[in-house]
This record gives C-alpha cells, structure tokens and sequence, in this order.
C-alpha cells in the first residue's frame, strides 16, 4: 500500500467513517436543529431571512451521506474511465474517447438530457525535448516541454544560462543581462493543504516565458511546479503575450533542478569552478496545429417544482498526455458524476435539476467553461441556483466554503453540520470555486466549495505518475458524501436564488 493509500483519515476506515456519521444522524430524533444556529464563521446577514430545510429534508441527506461513504461507484468510474479511455489532451483522439465514455457512462446511470455540444481547443503536439549542462559539468535532466511552447532547432540552444528565484528578480536584473541566453527559473514551490503554494509558484510557468523574451532571453528553463522529489518533471501551460518574442520553454524534475542548483554554487565565487559560465543545450520539438474540435459533456436528473433551476456539479474530462490524469481531474469527474447521481437518488425527490456538466479543455485555456455560458445562454445562466467544481484530486475534503447571498449561510452551515463528522471544517463565505465554474460565478451564480485537500496532490500533479494507483478510496468516498450532501441539500432549499456580487472580476 502507497502512502495515499495508507490515507490521511487518522487512520479509520469507510466502517469507522459510517458509525461516527451513523451516530451522529441519530441525534436529529432528539436535537432541535435550528437554521440559524453555529453562527461563528457566518457573513452579516441580509434584510430578507435565513432559508430554512426540512427536519425531513436533513435525515435524509444525513442517509445520503452514509450511503455515499459505504458506496464504491465513485471508484469504479475513475477505475473505468483511467482504464477504458486513458489520457485525455485536447483535441486528441483520448479527448474523443473521454467524450464518448462520458455520454455513453451518464446515460446507462440514468441521466437524461445527455448532449455534447461542440468546443473548439487548440492542438499542440508535445514531442520530445532535452535539456543538458554543457559545461562545467555535463549531465542530462529529465525533462517536459511546458504546454503550449514552441520548438527550436534540430540541433537546439546552447547558450550560458543566468538562475532567478522567480519573476520579480529577473525583472530586477541589469538591462541587457539575458540577452541571448536561457533563464533558469528556480523558485520552489511551497507544500500546502489549500493549493495556495501552488498558485504562488505557478507564475514563473505561465508568464516566465514571455518575460523572459521580452528581455532578449532564448530560452527558459524552470523548476518542475510541483512537490515531487522523484526525478519526474511536471508539464503545465504557458501563456505567450502577444507584444513579446516567443521561447521555448521547458520543466526539469525538481531532483535535477537541485543539480543544476548546484552547478551554480560551484561557478560562484570562491566554488571550484568559479567565474565559469554555467551552459546548457535546450532541444524541443513542440508545435502547434490547428484548433479542432471537442465537446463539453452534460447530463440531468430533472428536479420536481423547481425543475426549471439548476444545480450544476462539474469537473474537467480533459487530462495532460503524459498519463492518464487519475487525479487530474478523473478524481473529480468520478466524484461530480457519483455525487449527483446519489444525491438524486434520495426520497424525498431533489427540487431542483441536478446539472453534471464535464468540461473540456481545462488544462490548456478553459475552452469548455468559457463556452459554457455562452451556449447556455443568459436566461438558462440565471437559472443556475448554485454550482460547484470538483478539481484537485480525490481530496478528502477538508473545510467547506461558499459564496452565496447572505440568507443561504444557513444552507451551508447544515451542509457542514452533516459533513463535521467527516473531518470537515466551516469556511466562510468569500470562496470563488473552481477554474471553471468561474465565468458563472463571474456573472453572479452563488458558488458552493467543499476543498479538497492538497498536501500530496502537487507530487503527482501533471506527471507520468498521475495514475490510479495514487488515488485513495477512503478520500474518494468521504468526497464523494461531502459533494453529495451539498448538492442534494442545494437542490432542496427554497428559492429563487439571487445573485451574488461579481467581486472585482473573481
């Protein structure tokens, strides 16, 4: 057993899970359970009053929940999907693939409405790419092309190469200091249970390259984003800016990027090979083709007197190459899927339509989710009750957000009464969701966000090792029972559901 799967649940089991979450649903026969109640962590409330759930309606999310944790459907899907369909890039025959899976998987579960309208993405080949010191040292590193980069030369770039911490100090460099040579981003990135070290090291892949250009420089070179020590490197995307020159740029493991870490320290003054000009040779055969099509996937279960609402779960069916995106987002697929069709299996009947919308093209610029609103159109967007995202692995789930008006706090403080149990802290109600629920929520959609738990996921993120052997089924379950309590409880709660203030742009 791998140490995900050895799990970070303190050591209990599903059974274990199922008699804490059992005793705790025995309560309600002799709890008053008050909406308004734990109150710590809620927004200032609003003139209207707080919506209020069925004693009736509570019980039987508190079965779902049970039922979520002792079910393996979750599992069984990522098992299904990793193996029958594999990676799933962009505008590959694998997207197509997971495209066909998905529409054929949600109408033998009984969704219905299932319908694939079209999104264009772009295509880019991967290739192959190296990177090796030149001098003092030479030594090969184990290397990716970051997503979207262009090639060089059959023959590469040699050049001297000048190492940054990150965006910041290249920028502070004297003018003129990379011209004509590679930049070694070598900024780590930061182990965190929210993913926020993540989004702190992530600049230097996404706009590093351009940077880098606009400075004269012929290349980049960047630590792996990732928390990794295995010799993997992790891919990801950059964004080229359109007024600056366009380098290749490419990802070498973090073991590797210690190495040439060192080499510097050997050509700095006082080293054994001081004043000596650290190169290396940069080869990669990246292109682009042109865009092509895939689809975004979605199917419902309609709702009962609020049928003409939505509640829509989402994760991305898209995954890097390099595997088969087990954790990324094949978790979250499993989870969306899985939750929705539990929660819509519960009597009584959710009210409103439970929406599993799999996006495409998550990975290499949001073309699902941004073409999402579009298609659906405003008056079907303002009928999204609330949405949420599944997408950071399998969890579990460790602190439950939101950002929805006021009054429906209380909603979302009984989700969290119901999910405590299960290791779930109350968060507070400035979330803004997943990648790509965010253009709904960017015009107005109230946002539920059960956070998944981050502390391993950057180890296999976008890496060779993103394979079902790294997803933990105890995580799966309890996130699986998180999402599915928050949808079935979404769906239940009265209505309409006002918008929420756009932020800024969030």
């Amino acid at each position: 057993m791998n140490r995900r799967v050895a799990g970070r649940f303190l050591g209990i089991g599903v059974a274990a899970l199922a008699g804490v979450a059992g005793s705790f649903t025995a309560t309600l026969a002799t709890t008053p359970w008050s909406l308004a109640a734990e109150t710590g962590n809620t927004p200032s409330t609003a003139a209207a009053p707080a919506v209020s759930l069925p004693r009736e309606v509570i019980k039987t999310a508190a079965q779902l929940r049970d039922t979520a944790l002792a079910s393996d459907e979750a599992y069984q899907l990522l098992e299904s999907l990793t193996t029958e369909v594999g990676p799933r890039f962009a505008g590959t025959a694998g997207d197509l693939a997971g495209v066909n899976w998905s529409r054929e998987t949600l109408q033998s579960l009984g969704f219905v409405n299932v319908r694939t309208p079209e999104v264009i993405v772009p295509r880019w080949i991967r290739g192959e790419a190296s990177a090796q010191t030149v001098s003092p040292y030479p030594q090969q590193f184990v290397t990716l092309a970051i997503g979207g980069s262009i090639g060089t030369s059959d023959e590469g770039i040699t050049a001297p190469v000048v190492i940054v911490k990150d965006i910041p100090e290249l920028q502070s460099l004297p003018a003129g200091a990379v011209k004509g040579k590679l930049v070694f981003f070598n900024g780590r990135m930061e182990r965190t249970r929210d993913g926020s070290g993540y989004g702190k090291a992530v600049r230097a892949r996404t706009e590093g390259p351009s940077i880098a250009g606009a400075l004269g420089a012929a290349g980049v070179v960047l630590r792996s984003v990732g928390t990794s020590k295995n010799r993997i490197a992790h891919s990801g995307t950059l964004s080229y800016n359109v007024s600056a020159p366009r380098i290749p740029a490419v990802a070498i493991s973090n073991p590797d990027a210690d190495n040439l870490e060192r080499h510097f320290k050997l050509t700095a003054a006082g080293g054994k090979r001081a004043g000596e000009p650290v190169v290396m040779n940069v080869r990669v055969t990246s292109r682009d083709l042109p865009q092509t099509r895939s689809a975004n996937v979605i199917a419902e279960i309609p709702g009962t007197d609020l049928a003409d609402e939505v509640v829509l779960v989402g994760a991305h069916l898209d995954s890097w190459d390099p595997s088969v995106g087990a954790q990324d987002d094949g978790a979250g697929v499993a989870i969306a899927i899985s939750a929705a069709k539990l929660a819509a299996s519960m009597s009584p009947k959710p009210r409103r339509t439970i929406r599993v919308v799999l996006f495409a093209n998550e990975e290499f610029g949001l073309s699902g989710a941004n073409y999402y609103p579009a298609d659906e159109g405003d008056e079907s967007v303002a009928k999204h009750a609330f949405a949420m995202e599944a997408d950071l692995g399998d969890g579990p789930v460790w602190k439950l957000s939101a950002r929805v008006p006021p009054r429906y706090w209380s909603m979302v403080n009984e989700m969290h009464r119901l999910v405590k149990p299960l290791g779930v802290e109350l968060g507070d109600n400035t979330a803004a969701g997943g990648a790509d629920i965010g253009p709904l929520r960017r015009r107005g959609v109230p946002v539920l966000a059960p956070l998944l738990d981050a502390t391993t996921y950057f180890d296999i993120h976008h890496t060779v090792n993103d394979t079902l052997d790294q997803v933990d089924p105890l995580h799966l379950k309890q996130s699986t029972a998180v999402f599915a309590v928050a949808t079935y409880l979404a769906a239940m709660v009265d209505g309409p559901v006002e918008r929420i203030a756009v932020d800024g742009g969030r």
